[in-house]
């Protein structure tokens, strides 16, 4: 990773922790005064051995200052309890606002883009790589300043007792941090490596794992799980490589703080033989100065110590912060982001030489020119790969565009993507119901619904016919993936949750696909009376479905080649009348 990079990424870490400054203020201040009560129980405890050793005074007379040593172990604890604490809470803060971000830019882009990757990568971008970004927020950043800010305050008291051992330990102090900086650049590549690797690992052992049913049928499991083991074991090699320079960094702190305080105490026994005689301002070496000196001088080293320590978790949150910052910095300018949240009370949709691209900004489909007017029903059919679902989706506003597409004469990429996907119905061929119970799965499409609006939806969408069956009735669990629920009960779950509410756009993706013929039979039914409320576009392959249709869009190489009624397309030559020809035929 180049330095240019590394820095945007630490200005983007940077920029986050201003939601919890507050805590990470109490964080630093707390730390500041852990510094004034350690040089407060060093200046004690050689008061005490001074008094002791040298002054031969009675231990009785001394309890004083035993009790104010006591006191000071208990309240330096208390304060690591607490600035611990005050870390914790800002790192939890700051991760629950960065996958809210995530989030809310996954819900901008919408399935089509994030198709595009695998779901383990995404799984371990909003839990792994977010996690590791905990310890650079509770410990690293307040560390920063307090490895700045204690050396100095011990260097504050020192200098006045001995200068030459303060002297020492302010020329030595920058060799830790300068080693430190070299060590650590390896160790945020490494990091940064690391990641890449457990994403793209991630998202393959999640797709090995959801297709092993095809995995084993074709004979491949034993194959695919030698991989899996191969690409484990080149992440262990890459983690261990990662651990191998924190280990490395910690090891050149220790080796020149050593070497410090070796030098101090060498010093010092220099001058009590009498060989030295400076640093004293004079007044002679005493035991007091060298006791005082000796016990600081690892707490002189320690933030600087913490501060390596925590360093590698610079590292991992570097790493981590890639490809976030990637991610939510993607271009999605001509996807949407607009402000207008217009009232669609009855709604006409207009294109004009509209080209609908791939988040990449390849060309799908276009260029289309269409209108479609209020309560109006158009079906749009087509072979495979024709450009109908690129169409949908770019209606939901989940596909960049070019040129014109209208509601109401308002731009869509003008208009707020929530304020109208809540104007939207959408029923696909394969319902998502993520609620626990069917009540539940239809009220999400109108929480605030009233009881006798969810018993129209229920009754509308023919969802109480299989009630009965159910368990518990409308309040029965569905189970993971509505598994406690047909294909064609699922599909009647899902209508009636789009029926809940009368949308200004229906959108249908091929809504009975996989139906037995009762249930596409019942379906068909509840569609009939729901597509007559509002405007309505229907992808499907079932054409003897849509002859009451008000206009029938056939559609090839990503264009409308043919537009009008069931009736006039079937009579005239053309791409309709072939694929009728076809369907008959394969019938």
């Amino acid at each position: 990773m180049n330095k240019t990079r590394q820095y945007v990424l630490v200005r983007w870490l940077k920029s986050q922790s201003a939601l919890v400054k507050r805590w990470l203020r109490l964080s630093l201040l707390l730390g500041l005064f852990s510094g004034v009560v350690i040089v407060a129980q060093a200046w004690v405890l050689a008061r005490l051995l001074q008094a002791l050793i040298v002054d031969h005074q009675p231990r009785a007379g001394l309890l004083n200052e035993f009790f104010a040593l006591a006191a000071l172990f208990v309240l330096r604890a208390v304060i690591g309890l607490l600035r611990e604490r005050a870390g914790f809470i800002a790192g939890r803060i700051l991760r629950r606002e960065i996958r809210r971000q995530v989030l809310d830019r996954l819900e901008l882009l919408g399935p089509a883009w994030i198709q595009g990757k695998p779901a383990g990568s995404w799984s371990s971008l909003l839990l792994e790589q977010i996690e590791d970004m905990q310890d650079y927020y509770a410990r690293y950043l307040p560390q920063m300043y307090l490895a700045g800010l204690v050396p100095l305050l011990i260097l504050a008291v020192l200098f006045p007792i001995n200068w030459t051992a303060a002297l020492i330990l302010f020329c030595t102090a920058p060799l830790i941090p300068l080693f430190m900086a070299l060590v650590g650049m390896g160790a945020a590549d490494a990091n940064r490596r690391n990641f890449l690797a457990l994403t793209r690992l991630s998202g393959y052992f999640l797709d090995r794992l959801r297709g092993l049913d095809t995995l084993r049928l074709f004979n491949r499991a034993q194959a695919e799980t030698a991989h899996i083991s191969r690409a484990s074991d080149d992440f262990r090699l890459r983690t261990m490589e990662v651990l191998r320079l924190a280990f490395l960094s910690s090891g050149v702190l220790e080796f020149f703080a050593s070497i410090s305080i070796a030098v101090v105490a060498v010093y010092f026994g220099f001058s009590y033989l009498g060989e030295l005689h400076f640093g004293s301002y004079g007044a002679g070496v005493t035991l007091f100065a060298g006791f005082l000196v000796l016990i600081l001088a690892p707490e002189f080293f320690q933030p600087l110590r913490d501060l390596g320590t925590f360093y590698h978790a610079k590292a991992q949150a570097v790493g981590a912060a890639e490809s976030l910052v990637t991610f939510l910095q993607s271009d999605t300018r001509a996807q949407g982001g607009g402000e207008l949240e217009p009232d669609f009370g009855s709604l006409t949709l207009s294109a004009e030489q509209l080209v609908i691209l791939a988040p990449d900004g390849s060309r799908l489909a276009g260029p289309l020119d269409f209108t479609l007017e209020a309560g109006r029903r158009v079906a749009i059919v087509g072979e495979s790969g024709a450009g109908k679902s690129s169409l949908l989706n770019v209606l939901l506003g989940f596909l960049p565009y070019e040129g014109s597409l209208r509601l109401n004469g308002h731009e869509l990429r003008d208009v707020s993507p929530q304020h109208w996907r809540r104007q939207i119905g959408w029923v696909s061929q394969s319902p998502f119901l993520p609620a626990d119970s069917v009540r539940d799965n239809i009220l999400l499409g109108k929480p605030d619904a009233s009881g006798e609006e969810l018993e129209r939806a229920v009754a509308a969408a023919y969802v109480r016919e299989f009630l009965p069956l159910l368990p518990r009735g409308i309040h029965s669990a569905v189970g993971e993936n509505a598994a406690q629920l047909s294909v064609g009960q699922a599909q009647r779950v899902a209508l009636a949750r789009a029926m809940l509410r009368t949308p200004a756009l229906l959108l249908l993706d091929e809504p009975t696909a996989s139906l037995d013929a009762h249930s596409e039979a019942l379906v068909m039914q509840a569609l009939d009376s729901a597509t007559r409320r509002q405007t309505t576009v229907m992808v499907t392959h079932q054409l003897a479905d849509i002859r009451e249709f008000d206009a029938i869009w056939v559609m090839g190489n990503g264009q409308i080649l043919q537009q009008g009624r069931y009736s006039g397309l079937a009579a005239q030559p053309g791409p309709f009348a072939s694929l009728l020809a076809h369907r008959l035929g394969g019938c």
